[in-house]
């Protein structure tokens, strides 16, 4: 079986040896790499607490879906990367507006510490099939 991998222009570069997302033949899913509130323009993190964050890692993970034709609707599974359970409420609020009922599965863990000192980190699992 071959790996098949999305990049997205409209993305940050990643930092290290990853691809934007990956599937394989026939699996139905699309995994995509955990993203971090880097500006795509200037490279470097957004300025600002956690709802800002957000925004910018939801933002850059819509424009990796975008690459491979799909959106926030095709989400089935989010894992949500945080320094500070402190920043819960803030995370949950954008999350709430990025997201529709039925929401996605969602696990929220707090973590030591994430790539460039970033608050957030967030990876998807999307569905690829039609229906």
């Amino acid at each position: 079986m071959t790996r098949t991998t999305v990049d997205a222009p409209s993305a940050p570069a990643a930092i290290g040896p990853y691809s934007h997302a990956a599937t394989a033949p026939g699996a139905g899913l699309l995994y995509l790499s955990g993203q971090t509130p880097i500006d795509p323009a200037s490279g470097r993190l957004v300025d600002g607490d956690v709802t800002a964050q957000t925004r910018q890692a939801f933002a850059n993970l819509e424009a990796v879906l975008g690459a491979a034709g799909l959106g926030f609707a095709d989400v089935v599974k989010v894992n949500v990367y945080l320094t500070s359970m402190a920043d819960f409420e803030g995370m949950n609020a954008v999350y709430g507006q990025t997201f529709a009922a039925p929401f996605p599965a969602r696990t929220t863990v707090a973590v030591a510490g994430l790539p460039l000192d970033a608050r957030v980190e967030i990876e998807l699992v999307a569905s690829t099939a039609q229906g």
